[in-house]
């Protein structure tokens, strides 16, 4: 583990591989986890490319209480742009999974020049009115089982609010069946959630998805149900240069469930 010193904080990271003429692929985590999420795809991905997997603010190795105001959409994305410029590799391809592909999304639309090429792993987040016919404004009921969670784990019911986060995206009974070692991550992360909750993320617009330039892949799994397919789905349709891949029998964390599969499509869409 490393740390480079951006915006004021320490931020950890994974640096595996050699590096060679490609960019180097930087990974950024979704809710509830960290950089150690990416080790069923560190073996295969590392053969052909440096792989640097960051911890965002607040998220193991820190071990926060969630309390203060330095947890927000808008604040990792600019601590990741500042990494990647700290980095000074030239352009660089980034992949994100969930609350971290929104990120890299708007990585993306902030700072182009940046970026040679971007992965979107179920993307999260919600559509505006230009891209959801059904919008009709309001609190999205994914953030009130979200905050929900968030209450449980603030009063010390730190189990208790992982199993309903878990159970939303993945379905009802999914805790009790995570091996030992998954649900250690999540709890290693739950105080996040009390600040993911009041991250006041903007949704996803049409004009969003039309200011990406970049060649981009989104990646789906196929048993993945939720607002997750139908934010990608549109998200895809609008974005100039992508391509969507489908791995099938698999849901949410797809690089953990078919991690060969996963790393083939990028390391494909990669070399294009």
């Amino acid at each position: 583990m490393q740390s480079l010193h951006v915006n004021g904080y320490d931020m950890a990271y994974l640096d595996v591989g050699e590096a060679n003429s490609r960019p180097p692929l930087v990974c950024v985590h979704g809710s509830l986890s960290d950089f150690r999420i990416w080790g069923c795809v560190l073996g295969p991905l590392s053969r052909q490319h440096r792989l640097i997997c960051v911890s965002l603010r607040h998220f193991f190795p820190e071990q926060w209480d969630g309390v203060g105001d330095t947890y927000s959409i808008s604040q990792h994305v600019d601590d990741v742009i500042a990494f990647i410029e700290k980095l000074d590799t030239g352009p660089i391809d980034l992949m994100g999974h969930s609350r971290g592909g929104h990120i890299c999304f708007r990585v993306a639309q902030k700072r182009p020049d940046l970026l040679r090429r971007l992965i979107l792993a179920e993307p999260g987040g919600e559509l505006d009115a230009s891209l959801d016919p059904d919008y009709a404004g309001g609190p999205s009921p994914l953030l009130a089982r979200f905050t929900a969670s968030a209450e449980k784990i603030a009063a010390g019911d730190v189990d208790g609010g992982l199993a309903v986060f878990v159970d939303t995206l993945e379905g009802p009974g999914t805790w009790p069946r995570l091996p030992a070692i998954v649900k250690q991550n999540l709890r290693d992360n739950a105080y996040t959630l009390i600040g993911q909750v009041r991250d006041n993320r903007p949704p996803f617009s049409k004009a969003d998805a039309e200011s990406i330039k970049m060649p981009t892949l989104f990646i789906l799994g196929s048993r993945t149900k939720g607002l997750l397919p139908k934010v990608l789905h549109a998200l895809a349709a609008h974005v100039p240069y992508s391509k969507t891949v489908i791995i099938e029998r698999t849901t949410h964390p797809m690089f953990e469930q078919a991690p060969q599969k996963y790393s083939e499509i990028v390391l494909d869409f990669l070399a294009g």
